[in-house]
């Protein structure tokens, strides 16, 4: 059977994110999307089929592991990678044919967590049984717990933003009830959208960088409903705006290691060069570094929305005082 697929082109429009992990970008993508437009077309298999395929190679993966010799390390760490490769092709395959669903995404993110915590302790077990240094025992400890703790993170990271933002719609919805909310932006939204753009950093200057903008942001921008929910974080860092536009040219996030970059590490990279020690610990430790960073943009995102909202109340009393 074939279905009615676009090309290649248009096939990576539709599935590919606008920003993902550098290894993705330039490892995976290239090889998991004609992949995905081939399944499309040619095959009736689903988005979790593809999940269920993607946990059974990283179970395969994690036996290889537990053997222990350098021939089953470089086995493992192949087969672990073309596990992530299906990993990124069920979403993008459900992106393409619609048969996106809950319960998919459910599966998927369960499924991930179980795949990196079978790799782990076999991983680290095969070491352990092949040297019998207890220190193989609590690096797996180590990759299970900054595993999840990476993603439990980032979502309440995401929460949090989610929180602050739709809270600063509520109350200009209620300042603005005649007007059209879709006039609302919000900076970070700005510059994802718009990454070519050298902008200015303040929310206060939108007119003046209207010219660089195109669409529903020029439009917004044009009427200085911009929130800047990182405007602190900017002006203290202020090389890192022109960096991050860079990174987005290219589609990848400055989140430089994230989950994904450790995983690799530790299942790919250790495996292939047999240093499962030195790169367990340096990519943990970078990992936390990130994290750390993360934590602190969200830190000064944080005392922007309070002084977001304080300038609401500021104007709303002086309304109430002219009035």
């Amino acid at each position: 059977m074939h279905r009615d697929i676009p090309p290649l082109v248009e096939v990576r429009r539709i599935t590919q994110k606008k920003r993902d992990a550098w290894w993705t970008v330039l490892l995976v993508d290239p090889v998991a999307t004609p992949l995905v437009r081939l399944v499309a077309r040619r095959t009736r298999i689903t988005p979790n089929q593809i999940t269920w395929g993607a946990l059974i190679l990283g179970l395969v993966s994690a036996a290889c592991f537990a053997k222990g010799d350098w021939y089953w390390l470089i086995a493992g760490a192949v087969l672990y990678h073309l596990s992530f490769i299906l990993d990124c092709m069920d979403g993008k395959v459900a992106r393409l044919t619609g048969q996106g669903s809950v319960f998919g995404a459910w599966l998927d993110y369960i499924f991930d967590r179980i795949r990196v915590m079978a790799c782990a302790i076999a991983l680290m077990a095969g070491q352990y049984s092949r040297t019998g240094e207890m220190i193989y025992v609590w690096l797996a400890a180590v990759v299970v717990f900054l595993d999840g703790l990476r993603y439990i993170n980032s979502l309440e990271i995401f929460k949090t933003r989610h929180t602050m933002r739709k809270q600063i719609k509520s109350r200009i919805r209620a300042a603005r009830r005649d007007e059209n909310q879709a006039e609302l932006a919000f900076m970070e939204d700005l510059l994802r959208d718009n990454p070519e753009a050298d902008v200015e950093q303040d929310a206060t200057s939108a007119p003046a960088r209207q010219e660089a903008l195109s669409g529903p942001v020029k439009l917004a921008a044009s009427r200085g409903q911009v929130i800047d929910l990182q405007q602190e974080f900017r002006h203290r860092f202020p090389g890192y705006l022109r960096f991050r536009s860079f990174m987005l040219r290219h589609r990848i996030r400055t989140h430089l290691i994230s989950g994904i970059e450790f995983q690799m590490s530790v299942f790919i990279i250790g495996p292939l060069l047999d240093q499962i020690i030195g790169a367990t610990v340096v990519s943990a430790a970078l990992l936390l570094v990130f994290e750390l960073a993360i934590v602190y943009k969200l830190l000064l995102s944080t005392r922007d929305f309070t002084r977001t909202m304080s300038s609401f109340e500021q104007q709303q009393q002086n309304i109430t005082t002219a009035a």
